[in-house]
């Protein structure tokens, strides 16, 4: 008789609990979220070369001679190109499609350029008999400025501003054999560092979780200074204020140090 109480008991549970389970809503199957591409983060500390050319205007303004003050006298443009190579650090910030930064650039550089001098001047002593040669080079470049840009994924569209600094050296040379010099005798130069203003622009592309490649295009205000010019034996020769934009046209590559991919489901 207890048998058949136990079997019974058990036989009632199970139907309470199917019961039950039938009342339950139906299951429904759902799968995992699918992970698209990661997103490239520009935000981060970086570090990189550079390399490529450029090109400076240097309109030249004789205004002193031995000392002295002289009327203002057009002498010519040595407007010059060259090579240029160097690097650059900075930092930026990402805040969605928005990158903003700052940055170090310094360069050094080979951008000269030489004209004939319609004043004709050698040394202050004359100004139509000796034929003489103008010349700018431009050594050092440096670049001080801040970046606003616009991030479409791996690639970064930017522009930016700031301040520049060019490091010149100004020369007069024979053009011809004159007084026992040879052609091409340096007998006067002026060097200078000027402060000046920079505006520029570049496109990016990363191409490696911590690796970037630009070409970016910057044109540098420098402004009008006076240089004065000493002569070969070191004596005050002449004053020249010179007038000087540049444009630098770059190749760059940047590692970021610490970038992180970010994924976005």
């Amino acid at each position: 008789m207890l048998r058949f109480v136990v079997v019974g008991a058990v036989l009632a549970a199970g139907l309470a609990s199917a019961a039950s389970a039938a009342d339950l809503p139906a299951r429904i199957a759902t799968k995992a979220p699918a992970m698209v591409a990661p997103v490239y983060n520009w935000g981060g500390f970086y570090l990189g070369l550079n390399g490529g050319g450029g090109w400076s205007d240097n309109c030249w303004t004789l205004v002193g001679v031995l000392g002295g003050p002289f009327p203002p006298t057009a002498a010519g443009c040595p407007s010059g190109t060259g090579g240029l190579a160097g690097g650059q650090i900075g930092y930026r910030w990402q805040a969605a499609n928005w990158v903003f930064g700052l940055e170090a650039q310094g360069n050094w550089a080979n951008i000269k350029g030489s004209d004939l001098s319609p004043t004709g001047a050698f040394g202050g002593a004359g100004f139509a008999a000796v034929p003489v040669v103008n010349q700018t080079r431009t050594d050092a470049i440096g670049l001080f400025t801040g970046q606003v840009g616009y991030a479409w994924n791996h690639l970064l569209g930017y522009v930016k501003g700031g301040a520049a600094l060019a490091h010149n050296v100004h020369n007069g040379t024979t053009q011809l054999p004159t007084g026992g010099f040879p052609a091409g005798f340096v007998f006067d130069e002026g060097t200078e560092t000027r402060w000046g203003g920079v505006v520029g622009l570049g496109v990016e592309y990363g191409f490696a979780p911590n690796w970037s490649v630009a070409v970016e295009y910057d044109h540098l205000f420098m402004g009008r200074r006076d240089t004065t010019f000493l002569d070969y034996r070191g004596i005050l020769d002449r004053t020249v204020s010179v007038r000087q934009d540049i444009d630098i046209a770059t190749v760059r590559v940047n590692y970021t140090f610490g970038r992180p991919v970010v994924a976005r489901y």
